[in-house]
Parts: structure tokens; C-alpha cells; sequence
């Protein structure tokens, strides 16, 4: 018998989503990091990557490894080289926006195989046919994805060549949004955001953080997402108390904080609404504290202008928790950069060295920690010419369930 999945909840439209990077678009990219490689006077450059750490790779390459590493290599001029590991050619070939594909045996997956009968390129090599015989400085940008092992093969390959850490080559370029980076970004909210509805409607004691997590996900994907752009964030009681952890089977209880922070990916984009529930009623401890997170968390929002030193945003952030007298509940803050990853660079720190400009996206992630649990909010916006856009706000006056 057929079974009639529209009876149990299942969509089976197709959602829609912002197309695919354009040619023009990442050709455009391809070549301001090979004007920035003139100005640094590198040789070449290495943009490396892996299944977790992959934002500059895909950012110039529409390309996201899958138990192997990754890496884009570029020469100051001319089209760059996608290289990809031993088992992964078919996959580059297929996903990836590069025409030019060569494997390499350090991007192997941390198994560690040999691949005996497999033939493969070189870095050396590679870089020959772009026209760089004797490299004397190559850079590397996603230099928290190079490893030892793809150290090692470029100082076999080059021998003393200067290694440079390159990564502001790219991260530079991807500070400031385009209209297309923009789109997925709102998109990427939007799913979140319902995904975030579906667990208000369905969250209740005696299900486990790890349930709570398959409601978001079922209705991340079914509303078109290509993955979540992180850990979804269901801590609750205890567990509540980490800024950065993971779900557990932990039972929720009545009285329990829980600590949400819902994230879909959209063509690579990431997004995170974060938001504090309490099961039931909460205690003037609860309340004091998730209110006054809230509280920081919309005066930051009213520091973030054009032409505002980032640092300012910072240092008003700090002394807002002073002020209130929640020293002790500050961590970390006030806002982190968003795009490709959930937190990217730019953040907005109390030694930061920038001033805001249109274009720039962020997280508002406002954290508050205290002894028996923690809580936060968190939204994402896109900086315009006169104030914020945000790109998700809902349910800010809900958290008591």
C-alpha cells in the first residue's frame, strides 16, 4: 500500500532557494585575491579546507569536502587549480566550480590510507603548469585546516620556501556581503526561524535534548535547507551552562533552562537564533538573568552603526554587564562576523581595529552565564547604510513554555 506522507506531516513540495554562486560572481572573487597576492607578493597561494572548516575553500570554489581535505591553489594570475584527496576527483569534479581538478595525497582523510594504486599529482607539479617553477613565498589562507601532513608535502615539495599565514587574503573579501550572500543568509534565517516555531509548539518535558534537536531538523530540511550550520543547541538544566557544547540524551524536566540556538545552511551560509526557554515558570533567578541577556542584547543592536569603531561596540557591551552589576555572567561578546560560518571574521572585540561599513553581517550572540545554568540570544543581521537589517526576530518575548 502506498502511504500517503502528506497524512503525517511531510511536505513534498520543493522549496525554493537562491541559485547557485554565478561564474561571474566567484571568477570576480578569483581575481581580487590574485590582485592581494600581488600587493603581498606571494608566489602562490594554498587555500585549504575539510569538512568542518571549509568557509575560504568554498568561498572560492563552491567546494565542500567530505572526509578528505581540500584545497584551491592559486597563481597570481590565470584560472586556479582545485585540488582534492585520492578518493574525492568524482566529487570535485561534480561539486566543485573549478575546471581544473589535480589530487593530491596529503588531502587524504586522517585514516591515513596509502592508496597504492592510485596516481597522483603534486604540488609542485601542479603549481609548474600555472607557471610557477621556484616559488620563495606561498601563502596559506584556512590556515586553521592546514595541517602537519599538508605542511610536510609543500616543504618536501619547495624546501625552504617561506610558508606565510595568508588567511586575511581572503577573509578580507568576505567581510562585506553581496546581494547573493545576502539572499542565502536571509533564507538561511528563515528556515531557522521555523524550525525555532516547530520546537515552541512541540518541546515538553520527558522528551530528551537530542528529540528536541530531530523537530529542527526535520523541519530545517523539509524547508530547504542544505545542512545545519552548526550543532543545534538544545542544552538544557546543567547543561545549559557551556557557551559551546553539544545535545545530549539528557531527559528535560519542569523548571529545566534550555539553552537553544537553531542553525540551518543555505548554499554554504550559515545562520543561529538563539534564544532562552524555561519549562514552565520561571524563577525570579531565571527571569532576572535571561531578561537582562535580553536587555544587552537589543542595546547592542542600537550600538552597531556605519562608521562606529567596532572596539566602542565592545567596550559599551562590557560595561553595560558592569553597569547592571553582572560582571560574573560576562564571557565573551558582543557580536561575532557571520557568512559562510555561524561565527566568522570580523568579531566585534574590545581590541578590534576596524569601524563598521554597509554590507558587513553579523551575529548579536548575547550570552549571560551564572552558576546553575546559562542562557542566550542571538540574531543575525546585515549592516545597511543607515541602520540594521535583521534577519530574524521572532518570538524575542517567548520564554516560558
Amino acid at each position: 500500500m502506498a502511504i500517503d506522507w502528506t497524512k503525517i506531516g511531510v511536505d513534498l513540495s520543493v522549496p525554493e532557494v537562491p541559485a547557485a554562486i554565478s561564474d561571474g560572481e566567484l571568477t570576480t572573487r578569483w581575481r581580487a585575491v590574485q590582485a592581494a597576492m600581488i600587493e603581498r607578493e606571494l608566489d602562490a597561494l594554498l587555500v585549504v579546507g575539510n569538512e568542518s572548516e571549509f568557509s575560504s575553500l568554498r568561498y572560492l570554489s563552491d567546494y565542500w569536502p567530505a572526509f578528505e581535505s581540500g584545497a584551491v591553489l592559486f597563481a597570481p594570475e590565470g584560472e586556479p587549480v582545485l585540488l582534492a584527496g585520492p578518493e574525492s576527483e568524482t566529487h570535485a569534479r561534480h561539486r566543485g566550480r573549478v575546471s581544473q581538478v589535480a589530487l593530491i595525497e596529503s588531502l587524504r582523510e586522517s585514516a591515513d590510507p596509502s592508496y597504492p594504486e592510485v596516481s597522483l599529482d603534486t604540488y609542485d607539479g601542479v603549481l609548474r603548469n600555472l607557471g610557477v617553477s621556484s616559488p620563495r613565498r606561498i601563502g596559506i589562507a584556512g590556515s586553521f585546516a592546514a595541517n602537519m601532513v599538508i605542511i610536510d608535502e609543500l616543504q618536501r615539495a619547495f624546501g625552504d620556501v617561506e610558508l606565510v599565514r595568508a588567511d586575511d587574503v581572503v577573509t578580507s573579501l568576505r567581510a562585506q556581503k553581496s546581494p547573493w550572500e545576502i539572499a542565502n543568509l536571509r533564507k538561511a534565517f528563515e528556515i531557522s526561524e521555523i524550525a525555532l516555531s516547530a520546537i515552541l509548539e512541540r518541546i515538553r518535558p520527558g522528551m530528551t535534548e537530542l528529540q528536541v534537536v530531530g523537530i529542527a531538523q526535520a523541519a530545517m530540511y523539509a524547508n530547504g535547507a542544505e545542512y545545519e550550520g552548526m550543532p543545534q543547541y538544545v542544552l538544557s538544566g546543567p547543561n545549559s551552562r557551556p557557551a559551546i557544547s553539544r545535545p545530549a540524551n539528557r531527559v528535560l524536566e519542569s523548571g529545566d533552562v534550555v539553552q537553544l540556538n537553531i542553525s540551518a545552511r543555505v548554499n554554504g551560509y550559515s545562520s543561529g537564533v538563539g534564544r532562552p526557554l524555561v519549562l514552565g515558570k520561571a524563577t525570579t533567578a531565571q527571569r532576572d538573568l535571561i531578561e537582562f541577556c535580553r536587555d544587552a542584547h537589543l542595546a547592542t543592536l542600537e550600538w552597531v552603526r556605519p562608521g562606529v569603531e567596532a572596539a566602542s561596540i565592545a567596550r559599551n557591551y562590557q560595561e553595560f554587564f558592569t553597569a547592571r552589576n553582572k560582571s560574573d555572567a560576562f564571557l565573551y561578546g558582543p557580536c561575532t562576523g557571520l557568512g559562510l560560518m555561524e561565527t566568522e571574521q570580523p568579531w566585534v572585540e574590545s581590541d578590534s581595529k576596524y569601524t563598521i561599513q554597509p554590507g558587513m553581517c553579523f551575529q548579536a550572540d548575547t550570552f549571560a552565564q551564572a552558576t546553575e545554568f546559562s542562557v542566550r540570544w542571538e540574531n543575525g543581521f546585515v549592516v545597511r547604510d543607515e541602520a540594521l537589517e535583521m534577519f530574524s526576530g521572532a518570538h524575542m518575548d517567548t520564554y516560558e513554555v
